[in-house]
């Protein structure tokens, strides 16, 4: 017979293992590790600074092919028609460089876009920020327009003055390969089946152009044109993103989003455009030792220069193709930049 306490063993056993087996064992989610990382991935800035990393790249690669032709029209010398209107350069750089004609540049462009939109977005949403805690007692949710366009600029300066170098690479990288006039870096031909590579233009530059400045050439019209331009795209997407909301709704539609980063970046492109191909003319006005056909000595001598010899339409050179690739970058970028930062909030 068995004793009272070998039947209350083999009778608690059973449900002791049952109990064992039906309690869950901890899932990753439940990590305090993943947690903490998770809250703090959830904060504004932060949210911010990632969710602009991706837009950055995401925008980019939409419209690398528009994106390159633009730089190419912008620093056509007055001497040079190699290239000419929006389908004739597409089909000559597929016939010239294939794909990789398309895409020339792309890389170092999102190696730059990543943290120049992620400084942008996030710095933005830092000055907000500030602008909002300075009248606690009005519980303001929001700015207004004067304020977003001082939020905006500020943030463009910031996210400009950070990644700069990376930015006139990218212009050197993109035009060195086209068929303009022979162009000359460090005295040797540069070929286009063997084009330099990102840390080369920037170690040559630094090595024949003046050293760090040189890294930092166009920055004054850079600065000049970006931060009205990213004043406006932030004022005027927070407007059409009210204006294409639906009444009771906190969100606007994908197709919502879609439409005000579009207009928003339209807008704010065709505004300051003339300061986007100043920045150009002076991010390769001595590549080739002045073979592309300008010298400026400042900002103005470069207005007055393209006004005199290209004409008004000179300072406009490109906008066409930027008008064909502003709509789905911005539309994209904004689009891109929300569902990346209502993820990171889950």
């Amino acid at each position: 017979m068995a004793t009272v306490k070998e039947v209350g063993k083999s009778a608690t056993s059973p449900s002791s293992l049952a109990s064992s087996s039906s309690s869950p064992p901890s899932s990753l989610a439940d990590n305090p590790s993943v947690i903490a990382l998770r809250n703090y991935l959830a904060l504004p800035i932060v949210s911010s600074f990632v969710a602009g990393g991706v837009a950055g790249a995401v925008s980019r690669t939409v419209v690398s092919p528009l994106e390159r032709m633009k730089i190419i029209f912008q620093v056509q010398g007055p001497g040079s028609q190699s290239y000419q209107g929006v389908g004739p350069t597409l089909a000559k750089m597929w016939r010239e460089e294939g794909w990789r004609g398309f895409m020339r540049g792309n890389g170092i462009n999102c190696v730059r876009i990543v943290p120049y939109s992620a400084v942008q977005f996030s710095s933005y949403t830092i000055y907000k920020n500030f602008l909002l805690s300075r009248t606690p007692s009005s519980k303001r949710v929001d700015l207004d327009t004067l304020e977003r366009l001082g939020a905006g600029a500020l943030a463009g300066i910031t996210s400009v003055v950070a990644t700069y170098p990376l930015d006139i690479v990218r212009t050197r990288l993109s035009i060195q390969t086209a068929s303009l006039k022979p162009l000359k870096v460090s005295g040797s031909q540069v070929h286009a089946q063997k084009p330099l590579g990102m840390w080369s233009v920037m170690s040559d530059m630094y090595k024949t152009e003046g050293g760090f400045r040189a890294l930092y050439r166009g920055l004054i019209p850079t600065t000049m044109g970006v931060a009205p331009y990213v004043g406006l795209n932030f004022a005027v997407y927070e407007s059409m993103r009210e204006y294409v909301t639906p009444k009771g709704e906190k969100n606007p539609s994908a197709l919502g989003k879609l439409f005000a980063g579009a207009v928003s970046g339209a807008v704010a492109q065709t505004i300051t455009y003339p300061f986007d191909v100043l920045r150009r003319r002076f991010q390769v006005v001595s590549m080739g030792a002045g073979q592309l056909g300008f010298q400026y000595t400042s900002v103005w001598d470069a207005i007055s220069s393209i006004v005199k010899q290209e004409g008004i339409r000179g300072i406009y050179k490109g906008l066409s193709a930027n008008l064909l690739k502003v709509a789905p970058s911005m539309a994209s970028s904004w689009l891109s930049y929300e569902y990346t930062k209502e993820l990171l909030k889950y």
